[in-house]
């Protein structure tokens, strides 16, 4: 009880200061310094110059290939959401309805896939997809021939899904934990099929769980690295691949920076209007 007292007598503004001052220490400073990086001039014999350009921006957003590249990410990223939200929400209305033990281990088949790293799930899909993978092989004993898999969206897609899905499971899952199961009950004794029950009462109490799953998978998605890399290879990039090649390759700073800046203005100008679209549909479906 002390000392809940003296946590009681501090101001609101001490109490989330470490937060805020790790925040800035890890987000915003680093987000400033590429801003900043993005508008210094650059020259393939000196280096970086201490002159200030707009000329990045330009040249980038006139170039067709680096608009296919974002094109690619946003599509790719936006696909992996909706394959997502369309495995994920069944899977976490299932989840829902399991008693223990059953709960617990699917929590737990769910779950495990994240402690093992990205760069083994890419590999191993890479051995799933290759052409003389199982799946090659499985259509070949069905006589459909070896189909060219990866290296290929599918595949990046394919593996995106795998990775992203239980952070659209989990939330979903949060969500229906809320709600008190009787309410769906009570549609059926008023006359509602199973299909009606969980269109009309049960989806619109989830969207802040499905919401918050989309914004996460789409954000880490269209930021992917390793599976782009190993399962796109050179040809097909996306936005962090290409980031990586300005950095680490060609060592133009600068450009990489502008690259990553307008993909994050990209990311959160989509995921700030689907939010605003998806509340405004909940408040007017739950009044």
């Amino acid at each position: 009880m002390k000392g809940a007292t003296r946590l009681g007598n501090f101001p609101p503004v001490l109490l989330v200061l470490p937060g805020v001052l790790l925040f800035t220490a890890l987000v915003l400073v680093p987000l400033c310094l590429t801003l900043g990086l993005s508008f210094l001039d650059y020259d393939a014999t000196t280096g970086i110059k201490d002159t200030y350009t707009l000329s990045h921006y330009a040249t980038i957003l006139g170039d067709r290939y680096y608009l296919d590249i974002f094109w690619r990410t946003l599509r790719i990223a936006a696909l992996t959401t909706v394959i997502c939200a369309a495995i994920g929400v069944p899977e976490a209305y299932v989840l829902s309805r399991m008693n223990d033990p059953w709960r617990s281990i699917f929590l737990v088949v769910i779950i495990g896939p994240l402690l093992v790293s990205v760069v083994v799930r890419a590999f191993g899909w890479s051995m799933l997809l290759g052409s003389s993978g199982l799946v090659n092989q499985a259509l070949q004993v069905m006589g459909l021939g070896p189909v060219r898999l990866l290296y290929t969206e599918t595949a990046v897609v394919v593996a995106l899904v795998h990775v992203m899905l239980p952070f659209m499971v989990i939330p979903v899952w949060t969500s229906l934990q809320k709600l008190d199961p009787t309410i769906e009950a009570a549609a059926w004794s008023l006359g509602a099929s199973r299909f009606t029950a969980i269109r009309r009462v049960v989806f619109p109490q989830i969207m802040t769980g499905l919401l918050s799953g989309s914004l996460v998978v789409f954000g880490l998605a269209a930021s992917s690295f390793a599976i782009p890399g190993l399962l796109g290879g050179r040809r097909l990039k996306m936005v962090a691949t290409i980031v990586y090649d300005e950095y680490m390759q060609a060592l133009n700073w600068p450009v990489g920076a502008t690259i990553a800046i307008l993909v994050l203005a990209a990311n959160m100008l989509i995921m700030l209007s689907y939010n605003r679209v998806v509340e405004a549909r909940t408040r007017r479906t739950l009044g």
